[in-house]
């Protein structure tokens, strides 16, 4: 990123707190919602992959031991001794999920730039469709269970946007106060395999990018943190709509700039 225009860093400042914001905000969606914006700024996915995943690392580990610590007390007298994190749906996750996601970390590495940002562009205009339309994707049976996690595991793999899929599952098998710790906990474990793999595959991890982009999430992760309670008692599918519509104008314009 060493040649962009300052604008550009601008923008991609901006973009990081939003995504920080998104992702401590919804639970899930931090680099869904921004990697076609950061695409339409700098189309090279292999840039912001790498630092996308060690924000997801650092911020969903801070959260979960945060959330752990502020709730001993309250799960005590609760009964909820178990933490905020359900193991045993964690294991049953990444058993399903394990083969596929390292799948897609392989043909992460080996798709060109242009092939991979058009894959993500279309993905992002599927999920910003079931926001319009307020139908978000559902799964009905064990059998779609699976199929749904295999294909997020795959979609992580190869650009970290699956979780709209496997969200779909775990929101209904999940108890609602250890859904979002659960689904932190999932993300670190597969975005530290993904990070194994651009470490062994000697891909750039951008470390001299963190000390600037690193607090501009953190800006936005606090902001989603405060935000979080409100959206939990507001009315969203209003908020779902703007927000569908907008990605998928993004992902429309940015579809055709990779195949030109």
């Amino acid at each position: 990123m060493s040649d962009l225009q300052l604008y550009q860093y601008v923008l991609i400042a901006l973009i990081f707190v939003w995504s920080g914001f998104v992702r401590s905000g919804l639970g899930f969606g931090g680099a869904v919602l921004s990697l076609p914006f950061l695409l339409l700024v700098h189309n090279a996915p292999l840039v912001y992959l790498p630092i996308i995943s060690i924000h997801l690392l650092v911020f969903s580990s801070l959260t979960i031991w945060l959330n752990n610590r502020r709730g001993r007390g309250a799960d005590a007298s609760s009964g909820l001794l178990d933490g905020t994190v359900d193991w045993r749906y964690l294991r049953y996750l990444l058993t399903v999920m394990i083969v596929p996601k390292l799948i897609g970390v392989f043909g992460l590495i080996t798709l060109p730039s242009a092939v991979l940002s058009g894959i993500i562009f279309v993905i992002v205009a599927m999920y910003s469709l079931s926001y319009i339309l307020n139908r978000p994707f559902r799964s009905g049976s064990r059998t779609v269970d699976i199929v749904f996690l295999m294909a997020g595991g795959y979609i992580s793999g190869t650009s970290l946007i699956g979780a709209p899929l496997i969200m779909a599952v775990a929101a209904q098998h999940l108890r609602r106060e250890q859904l979002r710790d659960t689904l932190f906990a999932l993300w670190f474990i597969l975005v530290a395999i993904k990070l194994a793999a651009f470490v062994w595959a000697d891909v750039d991890l951008q470390l001299i990018h963190h000390l600037w982009l690193l607090p501009c999430a953190a800006v936005g992760h606090v902001l989603g943190l405060k935000a979080h309670q409100y959206l939990l008692r507001a009315e969203t599918p209003v908020f779902f709509r703007v927000l569908g519509s907008l990605l998928l104008t993004v992902s429309l314009v940015g579809l055709v700039q990779s195949l030109m």
